[in-house]
């Protein structure tokens, strides 16, 4: 666990920590900070605790960070990277970051830039030769200055 921030919030000191996701941060308002960035549905307690169960079990190959602000107890923001084994560049892997969100109310922070950080850091000490994301074109800028480069397009079929 690492500082990720450390702000004066109105005379109320905030505490940020970088972390992996725990499976209490289900009451933590992950969900609703899930719910800032897409439609999450509705998941029951059982249900986030089986997926937990099973995103774990895959060991560093399926990472969920998350920013807890310890003075609320809240989760300020989030990111998941996942790691894809390829035959090219000699069995080389890939990390796909995924569902970077930061909380309205911690915006402006860098919370989202410290995610992108934290979850390249780790593909890099899993031997991942690059990391990849997908985002809208207004999230262009802020993934460049978080030292990404634009490489092509992106293709989409929903089921």
């Amino acid at each position: 666990m690492a500082d990720a921030s450390n702000s004066d919030n109105g005379g109320e000191k905030q505490t940020l920590k970088i972390r992996r996701l725990e499976i209490t941060d289900k009451r933590k308002g992950y969900m609703e900070l899930l719910g800032q960035l897409t439609v999450t549905g509705s998941v029951t307690d059982d249900e986030f605790d089986q997926r937990f169960e099973e995103i774990s079990s895959r060991g560093d190959d399926h990472l969920i960070c998350v920013i807890e602000d310890e003075s609320s107890g809240r989760i300020a923001a989030t990111g998941s990277v996942m790691i894809e084994k390829k035959f090219l560049r000699s069995c080389g892997k890939v990390g796909h970051i995924e569902d970077v969100v930061v909380d309205t109310e911690f915006r402006g922070k860098h919370l989202g830039k410290q995610v992108v950080e934290f979850l390249s850091d780790h593909c890099r000490d899993m031997g991942c030769y690059k990391v990849i994301l997908d985002c809208s074109v207004e999230k262009k800028v802020f993934y460049e200055k978080c030292g990404l480069v634009n490489k092509g397009i992106q293709m989409s079929k929903y089921f």
